[in-house]
């Protein structure tokens, strides 16, 4: 909820005043999946609101002080989902291209201040949220017949977080193994 990351962040800022955060990863998510006729508000709500208040919390709370400095990196962690939706997934679907918007449109506001705004859009990673997946059948959907490592999201955000990356901004990148490109 807003009000807890504010005292958070707040917190963290007191704990160190003469720190400048330079880089923030936008990565949360949650599902709750199902058939949207029959979705109930609250999963809807969940949903939705961990990844894009999530994002607006975090982001909103620390952009002042990369606008100041002029400079950033703010990369948020979206989903195959979101690029082009999944059936049972309405709500995360609609959540994580919510935040492809909002990576597009604040990529436009923030680079003249030398800030970048980027995604990451995974497909099926080796994480808790698929341990439960079928691994056998979905990999027949992948081109590279396997599910993605948690380390090489991480290999892509790093790259992003790097000054090498300084001319890409607005972008999604995908990391799926072929299964949406």
């Amino acid at each position: 909820n807003q009000v807890e990351t504010h005292e958070q962040l707040a917190h963290w800022k007191s704990q160190h005043p003469d720190d400048l955060i330079e880089v923030i990863v936008n990565n949360a998510g949650i599902t709750r999946d199902g058939l949207f006729m029959w979705m109930e508000n609250d999963d809807w709500n969940q949903v939705v609101q961990t990844s894009l208040n999530g994002f607006y919390n975090v982001t909103k709370f620390l952009i002042q002080d990369l606008l100041r400095h002029r400079y950033g990196r703010i990369i948020n962690v979206a989903s195959v989902s979101g690029a082009k939706g999944t059936a049972g997934q309405t709500n995360y679907s609609a959540a994580k291209a919510g935040l492809i918007g909002a990576t597009k449109a604040l990529a436009q506001e923030v680079a003249k201040r030398n800030i970048t705004v980027n995604a990451v859009a995974p497909g099926f990673i080796e994480t808790d949220m698929t341990s439960a997946l079928d691994e056998k059948e979905l990999k027949k959907l992948i081109p590279l017949n396997r599910f993605g490592k948690a380390e090489e999201v991480a290999d892509l955000v790093s790259f992003l977080a790097s000054r090498k990356a300084s001319y890409i901004t607005g972008e999604i990148i995908h990391i799926n193994g072929g299964i949406y490109s």
